[in-house]
């Protein structure tokens, strides 16, 4: 099997040839003209010497040209890997090294990016450029004109490498994972289970097309259930996502906590053409219940939880319709299993907290190059994802947070994300993170960060009063302080790691 002909081959085409795949700005794309323009991009690839397993790194902004590329390398059986436009270029470095890439495919603006190491990649000859005219450099586009199609896709095997995801980065270094053929399979369950999608429905993601969750679901999903996907290649600010929605109305929009924050503080009257929308999905971090509440008040509509991971590359759970109060994460889907166990490797009783061990059709085999950490993580097809949840009588799972993130604070468990959901609802604070702190005597302890709405003053004072007037001793925090942002990774998930760095420098200067 080959998974871009199954998403693009004959009889996909029969099917959804002449419908809509792509929307991006002015442009549409049917899928007929993508099937072309990928088998261009194969034949373009094995022009520059690209063969099967050969690893190919792609740096674009989301659009059609970022898909047909990708795509183009399933179909002629080299492996995609496309990548985060924000990295450092010590990142790039790493990567490359990592993966160890035959060729790195450019847009031209993001050529800044790579700063001195895409010299190397030139001089070396890996580098491509996608519209450059400067002969030391080739051009992509130039190629993919100059190339006939190509045939039938190269016959993969199932458990083939397709491409490479990327984790975004939290705590260090980016871990690489390998997705096979198969893996494609299992796309786009959220849209059977819970959006009902049907060929020729719209659909917009918010998350970026290197990123799982995008790829899912503003790219593949929609490709294999002959959807369109909404595309914009500039990062998205929340006014732009409005008019995005006014123009092409999807069916069902996927984003993340912090942009629907962002849209709330927008105000109803602006938010008017998301009504429009069926379903609104949040991934990337917890999703407060502040937010889905005063979600239904400003928009009329349900902010769906979903729980997903780079290693299952797929959904693993999501909140049924008519059911998301912010309270539960959801219920694994389709041809999912999930066990919950304690540190000592037992089943824990309904109602009490433990890891998430995921069995899933489209999980990796592992981290590349990192034996000793797959091997931690990976066992018997189950993969410990490290987060804690907790199961409810009636079947619902629950996020608790990270297990490296809860604490006991005088003999008793805290969840930072208690103090965050104590503190949001308050006018005074537009974000809160807590964070896991040593003090000076040794003692864990919580420091809370709040971003306010306007006087950093204000929301200090006003996380102290709520924290006080709401919380028990023990939970409350040692430290408040305000930022001006949350550090983020570009899907979503706040970078703890900088917030406990900002207070040790602070305490350190102190000292």
């Amino acid at each position: 099997m080959n998974s871009a002909e199954r998403l693009l081959g004959e009889a996909a085409l029969a099917r959804f040839g002449e419908r809509t795949a792509l929307y991006c700005g002015n442009e549409s794309v049917r899928y007929a003209a993508l099937a072309e323009r990928v088998r261009r991009a194969a034949s373009a690839l094995a022009g520059y010497g690209v063969g099967r397993g050969d690893r190919v790194m792609i740096l674009m902004r989301d659009s059609p040209a970022l898909a047909e590329t990708w795509l183009g390398c399933l179909w002629c059986g080299a492996v995609a890997i496309a990548l985060n436009d924000k990295l450092s270029e010590d990142d790039y470095r790493f990567i490359r090294a990592d993966c160890d890439a035959r060729l790195v495919i450019v847009e031209d603006r993001l050529r800044s990016m790579l700063a001195a190491f895409g010299d190397e990649l030139a001089s070396a000859g890996k580098l491509v450029l996608v519209d450059s005219d400067a002969g030391a450099v080739p051009a992509w586009n130039a190629a993919m004109l100059a190339s006939e199609p190509m045939g039938p896709a190269l016959a993969t095997r199932p458990e083939e490498a397709a491409f490479w995801l990327y984790s975004s980065g939290t705590t260090g270094r980016p871990k690489g994972m390998v997705h096979a053929h198969k893996d494609i399979d299992a796309v786009g369950e959220v849209f059977r289970a819970v959006v009902g999608l049907k060929p020729g429905d719209k659909v917009l993601a918010t998350s970026r097309l290197f990123f799982s969750y995008g790829l899912e679901h503003a790219l593949l999903g929609p490709l294999a259930l002959g959807a369109s996907a909404v595309l914009n290649p500039d990062w998205s600010d929340v006014r732009t996502v409005v008019r995005v929605i006014a123009e092409h109305q999807p069916v069902a929009v996927f984003s993340v906590p912090t942009v629907y924050r962002r849209l709330i503080a927008l105000g109803g009257e602006t938010l008017g053409p998301l009504r429009s929308v069926s379903f609104f999905f949040s991934a990337g971090e917890r999703l407060p219940e502040s937010t889905v509440s005063e979600w239904r008040r400003l928009v009329d509509r349900e902010i769906l939880s979903i729980y997903g991971t780079s290693e299952t590359l797929c959904v693993v759970m999501v909140t049924p319709a008519g059911t998301s109060f912010g309270t539960h994460t959801g219920l694994p889907l389709r041809g999912v299993e999930v066990r919950l166990l304690a540190a000592d490797g037992s089943e824990v009783p309904q109602g009490e907290p433990g890891v998430a061990w995921i069995k899933h059709p489209s999980l990796t085999t592992g981290y590349v190059n990192r034996a000793e950490l797959s091997e931690e993580q990976f066992r018997d097809g189950w993969f410990c994802s490290k987060d804690v949840f907790v199961r409810d009588a009636e079947g619902y799972y629950r996020h608790q947070g990270r297990a490296d993130d809860l604490i006991k604070v005088a003999g008793q468990w805290v969840r930072p994300d208690e103090l965050e959901e104590a503190v949001l609802g308050e006018p005074a604070v537009a974000e809160a993170a807590c964070v896991p702190f040593v003090d000076s005597e040794g003692f864990e302890r919580l420091a809370l960060f709040v971003v306010a709405r306007s006087s950093a003053e204000g929301a200090v004072e006003s996380a102290r009063a709520v924290c006080e007037a709401r919380l028990p001793k023990h939970k409350r925090p040692k430290w408040i302080r305000a930022v001006d942002e949350l550090p983020r990774t570009l899907t979503g998930k706040v970078q703890r790691f900088k917030l406990r760095a900002l207070l040790e420098r602070e305490l350190g200067a102190e000292s």
